[in-house]
């Protein structure tokens, strides 16, 4: 944060050029215009000019660099390598900054073997009263001095005076002076400055050490001495992160105690409002932008007719923040709130995830969030919410893989038990200990693997899913019911080919226990079957990777035809975990003693031909069943309303409600007319 213009009305406007290190009073230099910020788009005329030659022309801005030096608890200072540092809060930071440029440092003030001024009393910044103010003594004078900075309307609100001209004495303040005054704070305001105010007074009472002073007092009867605006740039990814959050359909809306035309001029910057502000009609953009005072003036019925929330609200108050939270959630919308301060700690506690800031961040804020952002970036928010989908993501698929395999084995022991023996007893497709393996092995290792896949390219392209609805959407558990289903049909098919199509289909007696006479062809029908399960349980792993693109396609940038090697090798947890179940089929299906007498099957030679076509036969499926779900949804999405146009850009989708309200709007004015 950088001070970048102040205004004086006894002088006029000063304006700090580019700097690449903000707590360095050297750098940048300075131009100065007798004009009002308000006049800022009628071409002003600054010069170029220096410190010195600034600080010869009166009192008046020695009298504002006192309050910008001593109304400040900040301390830059130089070190002995030439670098300057800076602790305290970043505002006050700022303003310290511009008062050293003139050489009016704090630190150089009160500090040393022979300081001029003395601290007596300090009143911290309060939310309710927006302001904050500190008691000095001038320890050469012996007198006493109050110094107050704060939110323009209420620093103005309580002074009774001004200084029109260098080296006169305060007069009066009328109402039109203070319209000046709100006006040029507009100005600045509307440069995305955060504006601050700045007055002093003489404490003609009498201060006693230890004894209560009355803040009212204090902060009463002030000469004002003139604005400040201070630019804080977002982050470079910020404007980045919001695009992206509207990608994904995470609304955003802001809450801060700035001026509402800085918090605009931000909002518009980082993409939370739109950048053609100008074409949406004035009682929409409004209804956009609103200030504290403007929203809690409406009851909650009030809010909840209105057709949009605002996405900015300016001069937050704590109580503010928290109704935005109950509106959201009256809406039926799931709320994240970020905040740092003490003041924030009610709304961090009220909303569905409350995250804190982990540097600028408050104890009591950190306390009442659930998230602390350790490098207070939003762009981590984003990543969080990406690792949020991509675990919920994991999750249906671990869980889609498993119970498609458990309809599948159900369906096959089902129905297996219409193949009986000559004692009229059902003989099993699968034996309980090879069940068993594909439960644990077969099917639990990929399941593991699965947990560690990577986010789906469209993570963020999609709209949030429903929490009400949890992991079993319909589409999950169609997917269920299609794999389960196709899975225990080509098993079914594979028994059935080695008992009856290949073979006379004799059973034998008592299959079940061991490999008794007549049990070799059921045992060769169960151990195709054994296998033609295995494999479709390890190839619906890969499948289920991505619920609808293609396994083939699983990227849509990837290479068409050979896109599919690359994408089984990225997660090389459930690559492993695939080939050590190919591999481990081997020495159950011909190790003598495990087969016959552990898994009750045996062997298999001619039968991998029929493994190998229902491996076959399950990708064709799998595939085509992919392909119709990709049509159909396609479908679905084109009969959506046009504020899901792939045609327009992201911010005409996101914004295009308000666009519409002011299209109406305009039409409606014009009809009139």
């Amino acid at each position: 944060m950088v001070a970048k213009k102040a205004w004086i009305p006894a002088t006029g406007t000063y304006t700090i050029g580019e700097t690449s290190e903000p707590f360095n009073p050297t750098m940048g230099n300075i131009s100065f215009g007798t004009h009002e910020p308000r006049l800022q788009g009628e071409n002003p005329e600054e010069k170029e000019t220096s410190y010195e030659e600034l600080l010869s022309e009166g009192d008046a801005i020695k009298e504002y660099l006192r309050v910008a030096s001593l109304a400040n608890l900040a301390n830059v200072h130089q070190t002995d390598e030439g670098n300057w540092n800076a602790r305290g809060d970043p505002t006050e930071i700022a303003i310290q900054v511009f008062a050293t440029r003139f050489n009016w440092n704090r630190r150089a003030s009160v500090a040393g073997d022979n300081p001029a001024w003395k601290m007596l009393s300090e009143f911290p910044f309060d939310s309710d009263v927006k302001k904050m103010s500190v008691l000095y003594q001038d320890i050469k004078a012996k007198e006493t001095f109050a110094f107050t900075k704060g939110a323009v309307e209420r620093i103005i609100a309580s002074c009774t005076s001004y200084v029109a001209k260098s080296n006169e004495e305060p007069i009066e303040i009328t109402e039109e002076f203070r319209e000046q005054v709100l006006e040029n704070m507009e100005g600045l305001a509307k440069l995305g400055l955060r504006v601050l105010a700045l007055a002093s007074r003489r404490y003609e009472e009498e201060f006693e050490e230890g004894a209560e002073i009355d803040r009212t007092v204090i902060e009463n009867n002030l000469v004002f001495r003139g604005l400040i605006g201070l630019y804080d740039p977002p982050r470079p990814e910020s404007a980045s992160s919001v695009r992206k959050c509207h990608e994904a359909g995470i609304a955003v809306h802001m809450l801060t105690g700035d001026h509402p035309g800085t918090a605009r001029a931000i909002a518009a910057q980082v993409g939370i409002l739109p950048s053609k502000m100008d074409l949406i009609s004035k009682d929409v953009a409004d209804a956009m932008v609103m200030t504290a005072s403007q929203f809690d003036q409406l009851s909650d019925d009030e809010i909840d007719k209105l057709p949009v929330l605002p996405l900015v609200i300016a001069r937050c108050a704590p109580n503010t923040k928290v109704r935005m939270i109950d509106a959201l959630h009256r809406r039926g919308k799931y709320a994240a709130m970020t905040g740092d301060g003490v003041n924030d700690s009610p709304s961090l506690s009220r909303a569905d995830v409350g995250i804190a800031m982990g540097q600028a961040g408050s104890d009591v804020a950190k306390d009442a969030s659930d998230i602390i952002l350790t490098d207070d970036n939003f762009a981590s928010i984003l990543a969080a919410v990406e690792e949020g989908r991509r675990t919920f993501d994991n999750i249906q698929k671990f869980v889609l893989h498993l119970l498609s395999q458990n309809v599948a084995q159900a369906l096959i022991l089902l129905i297996g038990l219409v193949f009986k023996d000559g004692e009229n007893i059902s003989v099993f497709p699968l034996s309980p200990v090879e069940i068993m393996w594909i439960i644990m092995v077969t099917s639990g290792i990929p399941d593991m693997g699965l947990g560690f896949e990577r986010a789906a390219p469209d993570i963020l392209s999609r709209p949030p899913q429903d929490s009400k609805k949890g992991i079993f959407t319909w589409e999950v558990c169609c997917d269920m019911l299609f794999y389960g289903i196709w899975i225990a049909a080509l098993c079914l098919a594979s028994f059935v080919l080695v008992l009856y199509g290949f073979e006379d289909g004799f059973i034998g007696y008592r299959c079940n226990e061991s490999i008794s006479d007549g049990c070799d062809l059921i045992f060769r029908a169960r151990a195709t079957c054994f296998a033609t399960m295995t494999w479709l349980s390890l190839f619906l792993a890969w499948e289920v990777i991505n619920l609808r693109r293609s396994f083939f396609h699983m990227r849509p940038n990837g290479n068409r035809f050979y896109g599919w090697m690359k994408d089984v090798w990225t997660n090389k947890f459930l690559f492993v975990a695939v080939m050590a179940g190919f591999v481990l089929i081997f020495p159950l299906l011909y190790i003598p003693g495990l087969d016959d007498v552990v898994f009750k099957h045996t062997g298999i030679s001619w039968e991998w031909g029929i493994v190998f076509i229902a491996a076959l036969l399950f990708f064709l499926g799998a595939e085509s069943y992919k392909f119709g779900k990709r049509v159909y949804f396609r479908r679905q999405e084109s009969r959506k309303s046009t504020a899901c146009d792939p045609s327009l850009g992201v911010e005409e989708r996101v914004f295009q409600r308000y666009l519409t309200e002011s299209s109406m709007s305009s039409g409606g004015m014009k009809e009139k007319a």
